[in-house]
């Protein structure tokens, strides 16, 4: 459900922790440990921190903006409308407040979309509402970019989506930044099922020398959901000499050499990795799909027993996880 939403890999609460120094220094401790919290993956705690400290400073938007970030990896996306709608008031001009929001009212749509139809399209005409107005006070901020251009493409006319628009938003972006002005285009192409043009925008980004590592993962998630090891690999090992320290790493190492068919044991210990030290997070690949990895690899080694665990246990994270079910009904019938 969180793909239709994801934003850019790599983005980090910027304004949360900028803000901090700002604060007294009470408040910017508190936001600090909230901060702490949350990075390792501990939402719930964080939580209940912003909430004790809201209730003695509700004044303060860095609060209620991680509050409703913690909401929102929690998939209470109740509340975390309701907290990010409060940080938004009281900042009203800080885009990446608006970019949240906005993410979301796109996913309390998505998960409304089959009881409430009408209650499902103003949350998305919400969510449009909130990208355009991130982008307006900061055209720079390339994640609030890609957000207003992927509901633009995804979402119906009626919602205010359509391909002129997205087409027209490609443009104004490649003003600011060329890069993900490419990025945005192959999406759209991924869109309309036209993968020869995004192929070729996705070799000629793998050509430039960008000193973006989320540049060059997001290329590498094309070639694996393409099921194209060696491209993967190459995308991979740019981002690695872009930044061979980030934590996602370990994950498209890992299902690059499941594709490949080669370093089994190499594969298993880098997904094993990222599942003992990446906490689950919007922002980057899922548990469930280094699990459903997982038991692609161990199908390949005819391990079936520990491929249909793998399978279960993607399955138990995400139900929506319709590969791993289909894995699962292999190894079951062998």
């Amino acid at each position: 459900m969180r793909g239709a939403w994801r934003i850019l890999a790599g983005a980090v609460l910027f304004a949360t922790t900028a803000c901090a120094a700002a604060l007294p220094t009470a408040r910017a401790s508190t936001l600090d440990d909230a901060q702490s919290l949350f990075d390792r993956g501990q939402y719930s705690q964080a939580a209940d921190l912003l909430s004790a400290a809201i209730a003695k400073s509700p004044e303060q938007p860095q609060f209620h903006y991680l509050l409703g970030r913690s909401y929102f990896e929690m998939a209470d996306y109740s509340r975390s409308i309701t907290s990010l709608e409060k940080a938004v008031e009281l900042a009203n001009a800080n885009s990446q407040y608006h970019d949240w929001l906005g993410k979301a009212y796109g996913l309390k749509a998505e998960e409304t979309q089959s009881l409430m139809f009408w209650s499902a399209l103003s949350y998305a005409r919400k969510a449009h509402h909130e990208f355009e107005l991130a982008v307006q006070y900061d055209p720079t901020n390339l994640v609030a970019q890609r957000d207003l251009i992927q509901y633009l493409t995804n979402a119906p006319s009626f919602a205010g989506g359509g391909d002129d628009k997205a087409l027209a938003q490609i443009d104004a972006l490649t003003k600011v930044d060329p890069i993900e002005a490419q990025l945005a285009r192959a999406q759209y192409w991924i869109y309309k099922k036209n993968f020869q043009e995004a192929d070729k925008l996705y070799k000629e980004i793998l050509s430039q020398k960008v000193k973006r590592v989320g540049v060059y993962l997001e290329v590498a998630e094309y070639y694996r959901d393409r099921g194209d090891g060696e491209d993967m690999e190459t995308a991979v090992e740019a981002a690695m000499k872009v930044d061979a320290s980030d934590r996602r790493m370990s994950y498209y190492r890992g299902v690059a050499d499941v594709l490949d068919k080669q370093r089994a044991a190499e594969a298993e210990q880098l997904l094993r990795n990222y599942l003992a030290t990446m906490p689950e997070n919007s922002e980057a690949p899922s548990l469930a799909s280094a699990h459903e990895w997982l038991g692609r690899l161990f199908e390949q080694e005819n391990r079936n027993t520990e491929a249909a665990q793998e399978y279960k246990t993607a399955i138990s994270l995400d139900a929506h996880d319709k590969t791993a079910r289909e894995g699962l009904r292999r190894v079951e019938k062998r």
